[in-house]
């Protein structure tokens, strides 16, 4: 005679597993909807301003930097450009020339990529 198979007893009598409700049609559909609309938002590129710095020296920009530019405290090439919205090379031959004249001094041995200068 084959052996009978018999369903395990539970453990307990009162515990019982809760019947999951199932969902209708439209349910699911909605939920699916949702779903799809919550995609994801890459983080917007900030673009800077293009800044249309002088390539010239014009004599408004002369007599400015003659004037405030050796009262600084802290004088370097992007501080001159950022004051005088002159560029690069205009700033370096500017720190140049008062330099020259002795307006500005040099803080510490002078670096091929960053130089710092302040007052006399």
């Amino acid at each position: 005679m084959p052996a009978k198979t018999e369903t395990p007893k539970p453990l307990c009598n009162w515990v019982k597993m809760a019947v999951k409700e199932k969902k209708s049609k439209e349910a699911v559909m909605r939920a699916a909807m949702a779903s799809r609309g919550k995609r994801k938002k890459w983080v917007k590129v900030r673009t800077k301003d293009k800044v249309n710095n002088a390539v010239f020296f014009e004599k408004a920009t002369v007599d400015k930097m003659m004037s405030d530019i050796p009262k600084a405290r802290l004088i370097t090439i992007s501080t001159i450009c950022d004051k005088l919205k002159i560029n690069g090379s205009l700033a370096r031959k500017a720190i140049a020339h008062l330099e020259e004249q002795n307006l500005i001094k040099p803080v510490c041995d002078p670096h091929h990529a960053q130089r710092l200068y302040t007052k006399v």
